[in-house]
């Protein structure tokens, strides 16, 4: 048996290994395009988008009167072998690429066309029978297709980050609950403010995540929307008129992604601001787990010469040199995820307005970068979740000892000794290294019913009205 089959395009012919599904344009484009190493093999649910748009297609062009029943049957069988996974290794095309998207396109263009051939029970290479455009890609273009798959393939990613997103805030708000009576000192600009109990810590860390997930969720409703039909630049040509909203229905229907045609399929198919949302908003995901992250591994700093409020769970040895230091690695790894993400918006956002007139050309790697960024973001949140937030502990009496030294407390003291008194005797605790509550007694103030009442770290933890008094 021959070991290769010849195929030609417009470039001339070549032979394409007798055994693979991919046809010529996908070999030029495996010798073209030696970029990241990376095929768009790594990313299943990209193939599975293109087929699911390949057999929406298909299902389309068959009920248009388009395409004949045996080989829309035989294309929709096809890609219901990609979806279920298989012949995933076929698609070796580097996952970013020039022309648009199109040795993407063109890749599961030829390995659909080939695995429907083998269906009807014909040779691979047989396009005669079932051609990779004329009867797979019939009706569209990579102008559609491929933003198309780009959109299905972030939606989905978007619905597993905003799950693992949702593991973290349920166990910060857990975490919330746990140390809702633990009284701690409170920081602005790493000073000691005013007190607070560590479960409002939690609770707002909890609430910050919270938020992101429904800007997530928004930022998704625009993805949604969808230029099937567009073919080459909006236009329609070479499509059915009826084809556009066909197509977007059926493929709504075999992806369960609730995708919308555009209003404007000129517009749609130039216009990448979708995209630039998106990557704004895991930046803004990416910001905030980073701040989180950073609150941890202060608040766990020591143990002996650091904060100390809180203990990490001790995930490894953290020296070859210095015996028993453990480091915060958990929330480290999260920071480096986070200026990974800020950094891949960045290139989002260049490859977004590097567009030209009816297209962009830059999507491919657009697209590298969201997946790069959902991927990583959702990994990094499982990753926070299990292996820190949940073994968390407090070290409750050294939260209590910090919030009863701090000169702090004197804020509480300014309703009723009001400001200059309390600078007085504030100046005078930090010179002194006595206590507040020491000092407000020796020069009578306050009573010590008085003092106890209004110093109580548990009453300065909600709001509260006090009178000024009268003699201050």
């Amino acid at each position: 048996m021959s070991q290769t089959r010849i195929e030609h395009d417009l470039l001339g012919e070549r032979e394409v290994p007798a055994g693979r599904y991919y046809g010529i344009q996908t070999l030029r484009a495996l010798e073209n395009f030696d970029i990241t190493g990376i095929p768009i093999a790594h990313y299943p649910r990209l193939i599975h988008s293109l087929a699911h748009i390949k057999k929406a297609a298909a299902l389309a062009n068959h009920e248009l009167g388009l395409l004949p029943r045996h080989i829309a049957n035989a294309i929709a069988r096809a890609c219901d072998d990609l979806i279920a996974g298989q012949y995933h290794s076929e698609f070796v095309v580097d996952v970013i690429q020039g022309g648009a998207g199109t040795s993407t396109n063109m890749n599961a263009n030829e390995v659909i066309a080939n695995r429907a051939l083998e269906i009807l029970g014909h040779d691979k290479g047989r396009y005669d029978i079932v051609h990779p455009l004329n009867h797979v890609n019939l009706s569209q273009s990579t102008n559609d297709v491929y933003p198309t798959a780009l959109r299905l393939t972030v939606s989905e990613k978007m619905d597993g980050l905003m799950r693992e997103m949702e593991g973290v805030r349920q166990a910060l708000a857990r975490k919330g609950t746990e140390f809702a009576d633990v009284i701690k000192m409170g920081r602005t600009q790493l000073q000691d403010a005013v007190p607070m109990t560590l479960g409002q810590e939690f609770g707002a860390w909890a609430v910050m995540v919270g938020e992101d997930i429904e800007r997530v969720r928004e930022a998704q409703a625009l993805i949604h929307e969808i230029n099937m039909g567009a073919t080459a630049i909006g236009t329609g040509l070479n499509a059915h008129p009826d084809y556009a909203a066909l197509v977007t229905h059926k493929l709504r229907e075999l992806s369960g992604v609730p995708v919308i045609m555009s209003q404007n399929l000129v517009e749609a198919t130039q216009d990448t601001g979708a995209y630039v949302q998106v990557s704004g908003v895991l930046k803004r995901v990416a910001v905030k787990l980073s701040k989180i992250c950073n609150d941890l591994r202060l608040l766990s700093s020591g143990p002996r010469a650091g904060l100390n409020e809180i203990n990490l769970p001790p995930m490894a040895p953290g020296s070859s040199i210095m015996p028993g230091k453990v480091n915060p690695i958990i929330p480290e790894v999260v920071n480096q995820v986070a200026f990974e993400v800020i950094g891949n918006d960045l290139t989002v956002t260049m490859a977004a307005e590097a567009g030209q007139l009816e297209l962009n050309v830059m999507e491919p790697v657009i697209a590298y970068n969201l997946f790069t960024s959902l991927d990583m973001l959702g990994r990094a949140c499982r990753t926070l979740a299990e292996h820190c937030i949940k073994g968390i502990t407090a070290n409750r009496e050294v939260c209590r000892r910090m919030v009863e030294n701090s000169i702090g407390l004197v804020t509480a003291l300014n309703p009723l000794l009001g400001y200059e008194k309390s600078t007085e005797i504030a100046s005078a605790a930090m010179s002194t290294g006595r206590s507040v509550y020491e000092i407000v007694l020796e020069k009578g103030y306050l009573t010590q019913a008085e003092l106890d009442d209004v110093l109580s770290p548990e009453n300065m933890t909600r709001p509260r009205y006090i009178h000024r008094r009268a003699d201050s």
